[in-house]
């Protein structure tokens, strides 16, 4: 039974939200880790544009100054998406990190895009225990730290029901190939209006399987296409897309074993913050209300107990009226027969397949001793 640490959002005269998420994580014992001389990477989602339910940089700011006085070289991390947005590569990814309030000056330390300008520089990680994926492609800067640190906004997800530590550390860190490997269970194909038959996407194809027809647009030979999705990260026109999705069960379950992927063979620390509970990713250029009160924060060693016990938090609390939640009908409960608020929102997703699956793989335990913390 992992311990997962907890402390509530309540701050007394004198104290502050940051000086108690200090205190949280010192509780959690982060000085496990021998942080000394090492490369850090604080793996955090930037947020999208538009969207003003991301974590604001303050938080990042505390991770950084710990681990700095523990010895340690952090860096604020995080890949490409393979969608449409600003941040698809890294000059408007980190843009739009700037405009969302981080850069040096705010958290103490640098904004580096794991995968690179393009989303091309990853590296093939093994997955052990990987049913799914044997190996994961993942942004290279994330595979060449030292140590990993998430720092999750907890919330809900249209994709897989809810999204905190595992799906921050698989499908945040995977490459904009891996992203397409972790959604898509088919190959990308063609979108004929918007290619402009620059042929770059066929100059990075291993397995010469796009040809251009009479119009001068790109065509993939289905036949010879391998499915690696690295067409789709160096279009610049977002002209290739993918063919099917993976279900909410299989992508849920990929995505634990990303994280596996990046968190195995080296020391790792989670922390999620449990407000603005949205009902959607942070990744949409625009945010829903929060579905029920603020919570509070919560860290340890075991990303699959820390997102276990963030759900039990959230479906314990009472929604707010007025909310998507409070529109939907309230026809699903969790085991303990309370309202499973994440499956009440997005009820065609499966919120349980991230959590079984990474207990499954060893990637953690859903058993959890909840420590408080003052």
């Amino acid at each position: 039974m992992s311990k997962v640490f907890f402390t509530d959002l309540r701050c007394s005269m004198g104290d502050s939200l940051l000086v108690k998420l200090d205190r949280l994580i010192e509780k959690a014992d982060i000085r496990q880790i021998d942080f000394n001389g090492k490369f850090v990477a604080i793996k955090i989602h930037f947020g999208e544009p538009g969207n003003l339910a991301f974590l604001r940089p303050n938080w990042a700011k505390v991770v950084v100054d710990k681990i700095k006085t523990l010895g340690g070289k952090p860096f604020l991390t995080d890949c490409n998406t393979l969608y449409v947005g600003r941040r698809n590569n890294a000059l408007v990814h980190l843009d739009a990190a700037n405009e969302n309030g981080y850069f040096p000056l705010s958290t103490g330390c640098q904004n580096i895009i794991a995968d690179g300008l393009k989303g091309l520089d990853d590296v093939e990680a093994p997955v052990r225990n990987g049913i799914y994926c044997k190996t994961a492609k993942i942004g290279r800067a994330i595979m060449d730290a030292d140590i990993i640190v998430s720092l999750n906004h907890f919330k809900g997800h249209e994709g897989v029901g809810f999204g905190g530590a595992i799906k921050n550390l698989g499908m945040g860190c995977g490459s904009r190939a891996g992203k397409m490997l972790m959604h898509n269970d088919g190959k990308p194909k063609i979108v004929s209006s918007l290619c402009r038959g620059c042929k770059i996407c066929a100059k990075y194809c291993n397995q010469n399987a796009i040809y251009f027809g009479v119009d001068k647009k790109a065509v993939i030979n289905q036949d010879l296409c391998a499915g690696c999705g690295r067409c789709i990260g160096v279009c610049n026109f977002d002209a290739i897309s993918n063919t099917t999705e993976s279900t909410s069960p299989m992508l849920g379950s990929k995505i634990a074993e990303y994280a596996m992927a990046v968190v195995d063979g080296r020391p790792n620390f989670h922390i999620n913050i449990v407000n603005q509970v949205s009902p959607y990713c942070d990744c949409h250029g625009e945010n829903d209300t929060a579905i029920v009160p603020d919570i509070g924060m919560l860290a340890g060693f075991d990303p699959v107990s820390l997102d276990k016990a963030c759900i039990d938090a959230v479906n314990a609390a009472t929604e707010i009226t007025g909310t998507v939640l409070s529109e939907r009908e309230h026809s699903h409960k969790d085991k303990n027969g309370k309202n499973d608020h994440f499956t009440n929102i997005h009820p065609t997703t499966d919120w349980t397949f991230q959590i079984s699956h990474g207990e499954k793989i060893g990637l953690g335990s859903s058993a959890y001793e909840l420590v408080m913390v003052k």
